[in-house]
């Protein structure tokens, strides 16, 4: 027999490789070359117009709310409250956005304008602007990494089968968290997702603290010398806590005023749906089946970027919420682009982006917050044509 002779061991390994797929995800260069330059041009006059706007509208729900009380028929009054509650949520979401598109850079052309909107913008709003403004600096920096970056890193197969207790290819028959165990931790994960982020760091990676971070008292947003931030940024956490002593002694002397019932009312409930907002957009901007996670070897900045989603809510993402959901991919490319020319730079991307494109816009938001909270429980590396690229694993309760 003629040839060349081929070992088993040989044969084996032949065997155990698997095709490697090329990567052929556009340069961020290319990508930063295919969008108009005027894309990049950000107004402080127009990015104030939109806050004045937002700043109008609580405002004018304000005064409606305290016309409430005429409403002769409790049922009536009850519906208003939750009118109002729903509505200034909303509002105070958008407030929020402005206050983020701040701390990129992208209200204005002066960082100096844009810290002190920003701060006062999210103090008003009991967030801790420049605390959050550095973590969420890290989260931009190392979206998608599995070790880096800082909001909703997955479980790995291992790591979920270790807390478990069994072993990995048990994991796809989990029937412990039932439909309503599932439906009772996304509440719970929507009521106080963002206050646990704020106080513990929660869903960070294992290798996001920075190097030279302070080592006195928990890793929090709140612990000016704590591990998340270096010597030089202790000042602005401790500015970032003036800020919500100042609004939280302005809320403590309105109940003095009006009563601890109706500062509820006016202001704990708007509050509670503009955190449920955040943190849904949030999770699914980089929750998705389709939405890959990278180990430090096979992790870019541009495929990481590319690891997040587009989506919408209609009227009230696009006039509320400022078009943050709809537009969200190229803010991780470009967050400089101020949010109302991410649409046009949006559509300047997507010829190069192709299949890299991830968007989700043909169900219902609350749909796809229900089912991605139950489909997208943790990653792996199995199956995966790359290496070092992990993707969600379909549970089967969820099939």
């Amino acid at each position: 027999m003629s040839g060349t002779t081929v070992t088993v061991a040989e044969l084996h390994n032949r065997k155990a490789e698997k095709p490697v797929q090329k990567d052929d995800t556009p340069t961020l260069k290319e990508l930063k070359d295919a969008i108009p330059k005027h894309c990049f041009e950000s107004s402080a006059v127009t990015s104030l117009l939109y806050l004045a706007r937002d700043i109008l509208y609580c405002a004018i729900l304000t005064v409606a709310a305290f016309q409430i009380h005429l409403i002769p028929s409790l049922p009536l009054r009850v519906l208003a409250w939750i009118t109002y509650g729903f509505f200034q949520g909303c509002v105070g979401t958008g407030m929020w956005i402005l206050a983020h598109e701040c701390g990129h850079g992208a209200f204005s052309p002066n960082q100096s304008l844009n810290d002190f909107v920003g701060w006062a913008t999210h103090s008003f709003l009991m967030v801790p602007y420049f605390s959050w403004k550095i973590t969420h600096a890290r989260h931009h920096r190392y979206t998608g990494h599995m070790d880096k970056d800082t909001v909703y890193v997955p479980w790995t197969d291992e790591e979920l089968a270790s807390k478990k207790n069994m072993r990995i290819e048990q994991l796809k028959h989990l029937t412990e968290e039932t439909p309503i165990v599932s439906l009772m931790q996304l509440i719970g994960h929507q009521l106080v997702g963002w206050q646990i982020y704020l106080f513990l760091n929660a869903t960070a990676g294992k290798k996001s603290l920075p190097e030279g971070g302070g080592r006195m008292g928990p890793a929090n947003h709140f612990n000016p010398l704590g591990p998340l931030w270096s010597r030089s940024q202790q000042i602005y956490i401790a500015l970032s806590d003036l800020g919500l002593l100042i609004m939280g002694s302005v809320l403590y002397y309105a109940s003095t005023k009006i009563g601890v019932w109706n500062v509820a009312l006016l202001y704990v409930v708007p509050y509670l749906w503009v955190h449920h907002w955040l943190i849904a957009i949030t999770y699914l901007q980089h929750t998705h089946p389709d939405v890959p996670h990278y180990t430090a070897e096979a992790w870019t900045y541009t495929k990481g970027a590319l690891a997040t989603v587009d989506r919408t809510i209609g009227f009230i993402g696009r006039h509320f919420f400022h078009e943050i959901i709809d537009y969200h991919v190229v803010h991780h490319l470009f967050s400089r682009i101020p949010f109302y020319k991410a649409e046009e730079a949006t559509w300047a991307i997507q010829p190069l982006l192709g299949e890299k494109y991830v968007e989700s816009k043909d169900e219902s938001f609350l749909y796809s917050l229900m089912t991605t909270f139950r489909k997208c429980i943790y990653v792996s590396s199995k199956g995966s044509s790359q290496p070092g690229v992990l993707h969600f694993v379909k549970s089967e309760k969820a099939q």
